[in-house]
């Protein structure tokens, strides 16, 4: 049976260009797709054929060669590095179903390789790492902070041409951004040395931006810290990220919070820790004593008698807000039994007599020492 027209197969006439080859392509694709016509038998063949004549037309060798010979260009060797297409007109399923998902979907997969989908690529996302104090994490705070970053080209509005004039097909991939090579049984698809996988070409680069559409500037961001952010939080800030190349759309700004440690208080999620050293007769004695608080106020908090070294007590609500609404944490007060140093004889004195009258007063030492008398005794029996 006589091959068709590939003209015909794809309904274009012989003048059409790339754009109204791939338009034509991708209506019959869809159109005759398997998935769709599970009631026709004959689709997939004619999927094959769609997808056998759009694989010559697009290529320029190839197309110049069929327009010239025919089919005959692709039988017995005639075309040279070009390669037979579908093999024989039979056509591989599974690389014309790749071809066509790349065509259909490239747009929308971030561009699998078609140049003339990577006309305009999305910018990188980037990453600034933000220090805070404590205090603004407690508060929140509005900020100003300077990315070094691309912009989008004022002098050609991103087009990367001079005057912002559109760019051109480029003529050796016609559009498509990879050459493909005949090796043995096998092809090798390339990016297209010419346009760089672009798909594309600039005649007259912008001098501005040497046809990236886009240049290198530092950007002032003001930017909103919420209250009860900690280290590790991620801020997004959409659209204000690396310029698309040539007018596609930006990236977005990551902002990572880094809370450097504060002097008085250790944090734990909501929860803040502060360690307070009294006196060894304040300890024994008990009292009130006044404690700072992360907003910057005080309170006061009464030490029981006889309390010990690491004993903790509870200031409800006056630890760190919560980050997503909800109560604000709680924060303890650690007590540190200070030990004097640098006695003079009247105190050294005054110490010995009160270890002489206080034998009876240390529950914990003798709780020890009996402990350990009996691990001894233990040893020895």
């Amino acid at each position: 049976m006589a091959k068709r027209d590939y003209y015909e197969a794809l309904g274009v006439s012989k003048s059409a260009d790339a754009d109204e080859l791939k338009k034509a392509f991708r209506k019959k694709a869809k159109e005759l797709h398997p998935d769709r016509n599970k009631d026709n038998p004959g689709s997939e063949e004619q999927f094959k054929e769609v997808n056998e004549a759009y694989e010559v037309l697009r290529d320029a060798e190839k197309k110049a060669a069929y327009d010239r010979f025919g089919h005959a260009a692709f039988e017995g060797g005639m075309g040279g590095g070009g390669g037979r297409p579908g093999a024989g007109g039979q056509g591989d399923f599974a690389s014309a179903f790749s071809d066509v998902f790349d065509d259909l979907f490239g747009d929308f997969m971030g561009g699998r390789g078609g140049g003339g989908r990577q006309r305009a690529t999305r910018g990188a996302d980037l990453r600034y790492n933000l220090r805070v104090t404590l205090e603004e994490a407690y508060g929140g705070l509005q900020k100003t902070i300077n990315v070094p970053t691309s912009v989008q080209c004022t002098a050609c509005d991103g087009a990367g041409a001079e005057g912002g004039v559109e760019p051109t097909t480029c003529p050796t991939c016609s559009g498509m951004g990879k050459v493909r090579a005949q090796q043995g049984f096998f092809t090798v698809e390339r990016t297209c040395p010419t346009c760089s996988g672009m798909g594309q070409i600039i005649k007259n680069p912008c001098k501005a931006c040497g046809g990236q559409g886009r240049v290198e500037r530092d950007r002032s961001l003001s930017v909103n810290i919420p209250a009860g952010v900690e280290t590790g939080t991620r801020i997004r800030l959409g659209g204000e990220g690396e310029a698309g190349l040539r007018g596609g759309p930006s990236g977005d700004l990551y902002i990572f919070i880094d809370v450097a440690k504060h002097p008085l208080f250790e944090r734990d999620g909501k929860d803040l820790f502060c360690r307070v050293p009294v006196s060894m007769a304040a300890a024994a004695l008990g009292g009130d004593i006044e404690v700072p608080t992360i907003d910057g106020g005080r309170s006061r908090v009464k030490i029981p008698e006889g309390s010990q070294s690491g004993r903790q007590m509870r200031l409800r609500g006056k630890g760190m807000p919560a980050l997503r609404g909800g109560p604000a944490g709680d924060m303890f007060i650690e007590l540190a039994a200070e030990t004097p140093v640098n006695l003079t004889s009247k105190q050294k004195e005054l110490l010995r007599e009160f270890e002489e009258l206080s034998a009876d007063n240390n529950p914990e030492r003798e709780t020890f020492f009996k402990s350990v008398k009996g691990f001894w005794d233990s040893m020895k029996g």
